[in-house]
């Protein structure tokens, strides 16, 4: 390694693990495993140290990457005054990824193992988008249910391990979610109680009663790795298969609730507070809201990447306002923070060059996301009888590109995983726009609510009669 690249100043054969972490991809080791990077560099936590694994096969082949490389990947922080790289050793190992989850559900067996953590993205917890809780009739939850001992998904296998560790007399570990998901912590519960109850109903009411399940906030931009961060890697000396980018910023917010013990994340900047369900809001409607309102007038326009759309001056105002009058009047407050403050780091983050964070990539599973970023926010203001034009206008351009097509006549490849669904209820929305509302899964009861209907429908027959720039520029007045 070039000598201006950082590396582990502690003896990485001294670690041990005591996390398995489900799920290793590009966010999770520009976070987590930085953070723990962070700490073992101060000389202690040593006993905390990563134990990688993951259920699926993209999973497989990533720790057959790392693991070629002992563990290692490197971190690339991408400031626009300068680009640093780091190597981190955080992760010991990698669970071999096998049908039916038993290298998986040992490695959790083990007493060692305090923490089970997981970034498995956020339509990887099976719920009900009509009611908000665990969905337990999804096909991948109902195999599970009809094979607890050999399951295929996370969630069963942290349900055998703790089946397990409780005959074995072994105290349960914590099951701490990093994902983008609302209430995280209590959604995480909700399907591993919730998977258990289908099959060892008394194991789920043990689970519930004595599993901890901490909420979390967690926060930095990562793109996906292609062949530009490839190079980047390169221009630093670096022979890495799997290296990732990121911005300089990142934030993480937990509940401090580890009955089994937890590493002192504090002393690198961990946040522990009563109060995550504050942050988790502000974060999920001002950040990830706004990545899904820039996304879809991007992609419709042929922008590429997230500084270009920030670059042009309707974009940006068009974010600007949606956030500054619609978003962050419901937001509840945040300790020592102000909102205004938040909203224009969002969007100095938005506008670094040095991201390159794709529009494809934050125009990907609308069908999950939408729910989660926007949907909320429409809820929200509804039932304070507000108005939500701007909003409304996000979803209606997020229907305007499924259509598979963008203004220019370029066709936009797949890109979600329920993407022929998708397309065909958007040509349908051409004629009928209220189809699209009548998605359940994204939308709940709201296609029962006439005046949205009618507000949407307006605005989507304004969108395909005359662009989307000539809507938003309506808007903006």
């Amino acid at each position: 390694m070039p000598d201006d690249v950082a590396r582990p100043t502690y003896d990485r054969s001294a670690l041990s693990a005591g996390i398995v972490h489900i799920g290793c991809g590009n966010f999770h080791r520009a976070h987590q495993a930085v953070y723990l990077d962070d700490l073992f560099n101060l000389g202690i936590g040593h006993d905390w140290a990563l134990l990688g694994a993951g259920v699926r096969a993209g999973d497989a082949k990533m720790g057959e990457v790392l693991m070629a490389q002992d563990g290692m990947s490197s971190v690339i922080e991408l400031d626009p005054g300068a680009k640093s790289a780091r190597v981190i050793g955080a992760m010991t190992g990698f669970v071999p990824v096998a049908s039916g989850n038993a290298p998986l559900i040992a490695a959790m067996s083990d007493p060692a193992i305090r923490i089970v953590s997981l970034t498995v993205t956020e339509g990887g917890y099976f719920i009900d988008p009509e009611t908000g809780t665990f969905s337990p009739t999804h096909p991948d939850i109902a195999a599970d249910a009809a094979n607890p001992d050999a399951p295929d998904t996370a969630f069963g296998a942290i349900i055998a391990a703790l089946k397990a560790r409780r005959a074995a007399g072994i105290a349960p570990f914590t099951v701490m979610c990093c994902d983008n998901v609302p209430h995280n912590g209590h959604v995480t519960r909700d399907a591993v109680v919730g998977l258990a109850q289908l099959s060892d109903p008394e194991l789920a009411g043990w689970i519930k009663s004595n599993v901890a399940f901490p909420n979390s906030m967690v926060d930095r931009i990562t793109p996906a790795t292609g062949p530009r961060e490839r190079a980047l890697a390169e221009s630093f000396g670096l022979e890495d298969a799997a290296p990732v980018t990121c911005e300089p910023f990142r934030q993480w917010v937990m509940e401090d609730n580890f009955p089994a013990g937890r590493p002192p994340l504090e002393k690198v900047g961990v946040t522990f507070t009563d109060a995550v369900d504050r942050f988790e809001t502000m974060k999920i409607r001002i950040l990830n809201g706004g990545h899904a309102i820039i996304a879809y007038a991007a992609g419709l326009r042929d922008i590429d990447f997230a500084h270009e759309a920030l670059a042009d001056p309707q974009i940006r105002a068009y974010l600007d306002k949606i956030e500054t009058t619609e978003i962050l009047p419901i937001i509840p407050p945040v300790p020592d923070t102000d909102l205004q403050d938040y909203k224009q780091l969002i969007l100095n983050r938005f506008s670094n060059p040095e991201i390159a964070d794709q529009i494809r990539r934050l125009c990907f599973d609308g069908f999950n996301r939408q729910p989660k970023f926007i949907i909320t926010s429409i809820r929200d203001r509804l039932a304070k009888e507000l108005g939500c034009d701007g909003l409304v206008l996000a979803s209606a351009l997020w229907c305007r590109y499924c259509a598979g097509t963008t203004e220019t006549g370029a066709e936009i490849a797949p890109n979600d995983p329920n993407w022929d669904r998708l397309v065909a209820t958007s040509n349908e929305a051409k004629t009928r726009p209220a189809a699209w509302l009548e998605m359940s899964e994204i939308y709940g009861d709201l296609s029962k609510n006439a005046d949205l209907v009618a507000q949407f429908t307006k605005t989507l027959n304004d969108v395909w009669a005359r662009g989307s720039q000539a809507v938003i520029a309506d808007y903006l007045k």
